[in-house]
This record gives C-alpha cells, structure tokens and sequence, in this order.
C-alpha cells in the first residue's frame, strides 16, 4: 500500500473538538478571573500599585469575589477535562514533546527576526511547544496558589509550601502576570498570522504546502 499523499489546498484537521471547545471556554474563564481578580487585589494590593477600575469586573469586593469563584469553578472543571483529554489521548505529546533549550532559543529568535514559518499549521514550533507548556505550568500555580489562599487553614500544607498565606498572594500575582504575558505574546502571535484563528474555530485549515 501507498501512503495517501496531501496535495496544496486540501483540507487537514488541525484541532479537534475537545481541544477547541476546552481552549473557548478557558478564555472565557481565564478573562473573568483575571478582571475580577484585579478588582479584589485593588482592596488589598500586594504591591504599590493599582489596577484601573475600567479593566476589573465586579464594581465591588463583593461582586468581584463573587464572579472570581464562579469562574474558577468554570476554569477547574474545564481544566480537568482539558489535562485529562490531552494526557489520555497523546495529545500534549504529540504537539508539546519534544521541547530542547537550544530549539526554543532558536525559534524565538527567527521569530524575533520575522522567519519564522508557519506552513503547517498542525505543527507547533519550539516556540510555540515552550510557550504553551509554560502557559499551563503558570495555570497550574494559579489554581494552587488560589486554593492557599482561599482556604489557608484547611489545606495549611499547600500555605506552607509557598512561605505562608501572604507569599502564597505573592505567587498567586506573579502567575497571573506570567499567564498575562504569555496570552499577550499569544494574541500578538495570532495577530501576526492570522489564518491560526479559524483554525481554532473549525478545526481544519487549507495545506499550502
């Protein structure tokens, strides 16, 4: 038998269903808890500065903590399925792995340069392997980190990992900076090369090569 060949133009799948449906709902979830979350750090800031009131959600402590937790269920159960599909089904290995320092400096700076080629869009460069790792570690810390300091007395094992509950609020920040950074980087990405976004949407994407 012959191995069936794919010409210019057809169409391949890029991202399936479970994969599309999970990353939509992450963005919803994501954007809530990050405005929300501004608006209840405003109330006791971690550092010398404030977040405008025109980029937080919730108008008050009240209402922000409120549409904190509701999107953090959201993103918990969302995440599980998301971790579980992609662990099961060998997707993360497939789009993720490998990852080497060297391809990572290399790619970033090809990308930096502007040569970076985005041909095929079912394969992710190192770049891009490295950002989306990195992304779901920073995520990863969030929730804990949320967790410790949501219930700093019962679940204290998780408060003391990260110093106490006043640093765990320090490293819930940095994540959420870390995750703000990294979709940044992402949404300019897509801006760049905008023929990724349908394919986030359908699934499929037209071969050009």
């Amino acid at each position: 038998m012959h191995a069936t060949q794919q010409s210019p133009g057809e169409w391949v799948r890029i991202h399936p269903l479970a994969v599309r449906a999970g990353h939509w709902v992450n963005v919803v979830a994501v954007v809530i808890m990050v405005m929300s979350g501004w608006r209840i750090y405003n109330a006791s800031p971690v550092f010398d500065f404030y977040f405008p009131k025109s980029v937080t959600l919730g108008g008050w402590l009240g209402g922000a903590i409120q549409w904190h937790f509701a999107a953090m269920w959201l993103f918990a159960l969302n995440g599980l399925a998301y971790l579980g599909y992609g662990i099961l089904s060998g997707h993360f290995r497939r789009k993720l792995l490998p990852i080497t320092p060297r391809a990572v400096f290399h790619d970033v700076l090809e990308a930096l340069r502007g040569r970076l080629a985005h041909e095929d869009l079912s394969v992710y460069n190192a770049a891009q392997r490295a950002a989306y790792v990195s992304l779901i570690a920073a995520l990863v810390v969030l929730v804990l980190s949320g967790l410790a300091i949501w219930k700093p007395v019962q679940l204290y094992w998780l408060a003391w990992l990260m110093g106490d509950f006043d640093n765990a609020r320090v490293v819930h920040f940095l994540a959420m900076a870390a995750t703000v950074a990294i979709v940044a980087v992402h949404v300019l990405m897509v801006i760049l090369v905008p023929r990724t976004l349908p394919t986030m949407i359908t699934g499929r994407a037209r071969r050009t090569a």
